[in-house]
C-alpha cells in the first residue's frame, strides 16, 4: 500500500495534489445536488489580498454570538495564515494575521480549528512558529487563545523543555474535558519523538500526559494528526496516524484524563487492510455510545473508509470508499464525522465524486450511505473542490464547511453551507455538569424564550443581547436528558442529551 500524507514542509509551495490509490465497498445511494450556498471564496493568493488560503484540516466552529470561526494556513497580512469570523450569511471579518519572522511568537500556519472554552474565549494551536529556534524551519508550534473580537495571547510555546519532551508541532485541535482543564495532542516531540498527549490550563500551564512510542516498535502508535475527544465514560479517545502493530498504519487508543494509554486497535489487522488505514482525523461518540470515525486509505477498495468501534476495541467497517464506478461516492476521507440532528452520520470526501473533487456524504450508523453532493459541479469550480476538513451542524439546522482549493479567486478555497431539510435545535456549550453548574445554549432566534427545562425541569435563565443564546442553571432535581427551550416561534430540542453528574 502507497502512503501519501502531506507534511508541514510541502506546504510552503502553494496548492498540493493529494494522490490516493481508491477502491471499496458496500451500497451507495447517489442523490441529486441538495440546496448548496458557496457563501464566501477566499482571495489570498493575489496580491495585496488578506482574506488568506486554505482553511485546511479544523472545522468551524459556532459561538455563542452565532458567528462562525476558522482558520487558514496561508495567506494573511504576514502570509503564516489568518484567523475569521464568518457569520451564517457569509460576512468574513479577518481577526488576526499570523506572520513571520517578525511575530514568529505567535505560531503560524493554524491547521487545526477553534474550541470556544466556557469562558468564552477561543483555543487553538499552531503546528509552526513559537519562539524556541531548536526546530529547523517552520518552528515548533503553539497553543494560544482569542478573544471573539480578535485579541491573541500564545499560552505556549513547544519544545520549552530540553529535547522537545513537551512535544512539537500540534496539528490537532483541543478538547475541554469536564474538569475544565484542555486536552490535545503533538504530533512530534515527546520523549520518544512519536508525539504526546498533553493537558493544558487555561492559563497556560501544559502538562505531558504520554508520549507515544513508548512501546517497543511504536506499538502504541505515534504522530497524531487529529485532537482527542472526551466520552461519557469520563476518558479521552483518539488516533494516531502511524504506528501500531501492523506495519504502521495507525490506532485507535483511550487514555485517562491521568494520563494512562490503552491501544484499542491497530488498523490494517486485517489482510489486504481491508479495515482501514491511517486515520488522519478524530472519533465522535454517537448518542448510542459507539464511536464512529474514517480512514484516509486502506478498506476493500483503497480508497478509505467508516469504521465503528467500542470503547472495548471492537471494530467494525461499515463502508469503504469506491465503490462505485469512477468513485462517484468519493473517496480518501481526511475530515472526521458528526452526528447531526437526525441520527446519521455525515462527512467529507477529499477526492472522488462525479467530478472528482471530492464530496459530502451521509450515512446510516447502520452503513448505508449516501453523497448528498459532488464539488466542483460548478465551471471553474467556483463551489470549491478538495474537502480536507468536516462539517459543522449549525442551530439552525444546516451544514458549514470548507474547501481546500477552488472557488472565485485564483484556487483558494470556498466556505459553504448546506442544507438537507434539517431543522433548528439548540446545542449546550457543555454536554455535561453538576446542579448548579452554568450551561450555555446556543439557538437561533432565541429572542423572547419563556421557558428552559432540564429533561423536563425548569431553570433559570437569560438570552443575550443578540438572540443568539442563553445562560442558564442545571437545576435542582435535573436528570439526564434533553434540554428543551421554549420559544415565540416553537419548541427547540438539544441535539444530544444534557448529562447531569454527581
Amino acid at each position: 500500500m502507497t502512503r501519501i500524507v502531506a507534511g508541514l514542509g510541502e506546504l510552503n509551495g502553494g496548492k498540493k495534489v493529494y494522490a490516493i490509490f481508491v477502491l471499496c465497498a458496500a451500497t451507495a445511494i447517489s442523490l441529486p445536488a441538495q440546496t448548496f450556498t458557496t457563501l464566501f471564496s477566499f482571495d489570498g493568493n493575489e496580491i495585496g489580498s488578506t482574506d488568506g488560503y486554505d482553511p485546511y484540516f479544523g472545522a468551524l466552529v459556532q459561538a455563542t454570538n452565532g458567528d462562525f470561526y476558522g482558520t487558514t494556513i496561508g495567506g494573511g497580512t504576514g502570509g503564516w495564515g489568518t484567523l475569521f469570523k464568518i457569520t451564517p450569511s457569509g460576512v468574513l471579518t479577518t481577526l488576526y494575521n499570523f506572520c513571520y519572522p517578525t511575530c514568529a511568537v505567535s505560531g503560524g500556519m493554524p491547521w487545526a480549528g477553534l474550541l470556544q472554552a466556557r469562558n468564552g474565549d477561543l483555543y487553538g494551536t499552531t503546528p509552526s512558529g513559537g519562539e524556541n529556534g531548536v526546530c529547523p524551519g517552520l518552528g515548533c508550534g503553539t497553543v494560544y487563545k482569542i478573544t471573539p473580537g480578535g485579541s491573541l495571547t500564545t499560552l505556549y510555546t513547544f519544545c520549552s523543555q530540553s529535547g522537545c519532551t513537551d512535544g512539537s508541532g500540534p496539528n490537532g485541535g483541543l478538547v475541554q474535558a469536564t474538569n475544565g482543564d484542555l486536552y490535545g495532542m503533538s504530533r512530534g516531540g515527546g520523549a520518544n519523538n512519536g508525539g504526546t498527549v498533553f493537558k493544558i490550563t487555561s492559563s497556560g500551564t501544559l502538562t505531558t500526559l504520554y508520549s507515544f512510542c513508548s512501546q517497543s516498535g511504536c506499538t502504541d502508535g505515534s504522530g497524531p494528526y487529529a485532537g482527542l475527544i472526551q466520552a461519557t465514560d469520563g476518558n479521552l479517545y483518539g488516533t494516531t496516524e502511524s504506528g501500531g502493530s501492523s506495519n504502521g498504519y495507525g490506532t485507535v487508543f483511550k487514555i485517562t484524563p491521568g494520563g494512562s494509554l490503552t491501544t484499542l486497535y491497530t488498523f490494517c489487522s486485517q489482510s489486504g487492510c481491508t479495515d482501514g488505514a491511517v486515520p488522519f482525523s478524530g472519533l465522535v461518540q454517537a448518542t448510542n455510545r459507539e464511536f464512529y470515525g474514517t480512514t484516509l486509505e486502506g478498506g476493500a477498495n483503497n480508497g478509505g473508509t467508516v469504521y465503528k468501534i467500542t470503547s472495548s476495541g471492537t471494530l467494525t467497517t461499515l463502508y469503504s470508499f469506491c465503490s462505485q464506478s469512477g468513485c462517484t461516492d468519493g473517496s480518501g476521507p481526511y475530515a472526521g464525522l458528526i452526528q447531526a440532528t437526525d441520527g446519521n452520520l455525515y462527512g467529507t470526501t477529499n477526492h472522488g465524486g462525479a467530478n472528482g473533487d471530492g464530496t459530502v456524504f451521509k450515512i446510516t450508523p447502520g452503513g448505508t450511505l449516501t453523497t448528498l453532493y459532488s464539488f466542483c459541479s460548478q465551471t471553474g469550480c467556483t463551489d470549491g473542490s478538495g474537502l480536507i476538513t468536516g462539517l459543522v451542524q449549525a442551530t439552525n439546522g444546516k451544514f458549514y464547511g470548507t474547501t481546500q482549493a477552488g472557488g472565485a479567486h485564483q484556487n483558494s478555497g470556498t466556505i459553504f453551507s448546506l442544507s438537507v431539510g434539517l431543522g433548528p435545535f439548540v446545542e449546550t456549550q457543555t454536554t455535561s455538569g453538576k446542579v448548579g453548574a452554568a450551561v450555555k445554549i446556543l439557538g437561533t432566534n432565541l429572542a423572547g424564550a419563556t421557558s428552559v427545562t432540564f429533561n423536563g425541569t425548569a431553570a433559570v435563565f437569560t438570552v443575550n443581547s443578540t438572540g443568539s443564546a442563553i445562560s442558564a442553571t442545571v437545576p435542582s432535581g435535573a436528570t439526564t436528558g434533553t434540554v428543551e427551550v421554549v420559544t415565540p416561534r416553537g419548541r427547540l430540542m438539544s441535539n444530544v442529551p444534557f448529562r447531569v453528574l454527581p
